[in-house]
């Protein structure tokens, strides 16, 4: 592994003089993006004191891979598809459901148990075991998801794969992502939270804490928490505008499971939807 992130690192120090002629160069990079769909490597993690680690080198990789690599031509059925990349394959043996319609990039891990309803996954993309990727939902390049999760309709999980060192989008174990939700640009969503339909989260979001009326964080909702989209006055020199930010509405028990009717019921309390 080691060696394999120097070589890496190497052939990002001189990347403007690669190009598709470099097959020792490409052949390092997809030993690497093999590693990234068989989950043997990931772009990121949580550690043991709630900070998002990047692996930097592996996202390098993954851009590396844009200049080695060459246009292929790949037909499924009667698809026809242009790419550096190919799609995954052999679900089957992986325990991996997906309908006709999904797709997701080689380079993309999809553990045991995901479904992929008509959706699309990217390179670098971690999905964790049993989670459900709804009907036109995306989960962008190097985005983290976590076991459990359900990714509703429409939702846009953004990938950040630019800078090399930048986090990418994090949803943790449990959470739920309501219908065309969209957390972008590094957002992250903790443990058991409930995200309402129709939330944009991103850094520069605030994310404010209704007991309080505190600005609690931008861009990340805390474990076991429901937010939902709200609107903060701001007053500018042509009057008073409303400017988008996510309200914090509960804080639920530590591992509880999400009731799909309890939450329907504390998001009517408050004129929402899930």
């Amino acid at each position: 592994m080691a060696e394999l992130k120097i070589a890496i690192e190497e052939l990002w120090q001189r990347r403007e003089s690669l190009g598709v002629q470099d097959v020792a160069a490409s052949d390092i990079v997809f030993e690497v993006l093999s590693g990234l769909d068989q989950g043997d490597l990931r772009v990121a993690e949580v550690d043991a004191d709630g900070q998002v680690v990047v692996q930097q080198w592996l996202k390098m990789a993954i851009m590396l891979a844009f200049r080695v690599r060459g246009m292929t031509k790949y037909e499924v059925g009667p698809f026809e598809f242009v790419d550096r990349m190919p799609l995954k394959g052999d679900f089957a043996s992986k325990g991996v459901r997906v309908v006709p319609g999904a797709s997701a990039r080689f380079g993309s891990f999809l553990a045991r148990g995901v479904t992929l309803m008509p959706s699309y996954v990217n390179v670098g993309a971690y999905v964790g075991e049993s989670t459900m990727v709804d009907t036109w939902a995306t989960v962008g390049s190097c985005a983290q998801i976590g076991a459990r999760v359900h990714l509703s309709g429409g939702v846009g999980i953004g990938g950040v794969l630019e800078p090399p060192q930048a986090a990418p989008v994090v949803i943790e174990d449990d959470a739920f992502i309501g219908s065309r939700a969209m957390v972008t640009e590094g957002a992250r969503v903790g443990k058991g939270a409930v995200v309402g339909a129709g939330v944009i989260l991103n850094p520069s979001i605030p994310v404010i804490d209704t007991e309080t009326g505190e600005e609690f964080s931008r861009g990340y909702v805390p474990d076991y928490s429901v937010a939902v989209s709200g609107v903060r006055t701001k007053r500018f020199k042509g009057g008073e505008f409303g400017l988008p930010c996510v309200l914090l509405i509960k804080r639920l028990n530590v591992g509880e499971r999400h009731s799909k009717t309890m939450l329907n019921e504390l998001l009517r309390e408050h004129g929402l939807a899930l």
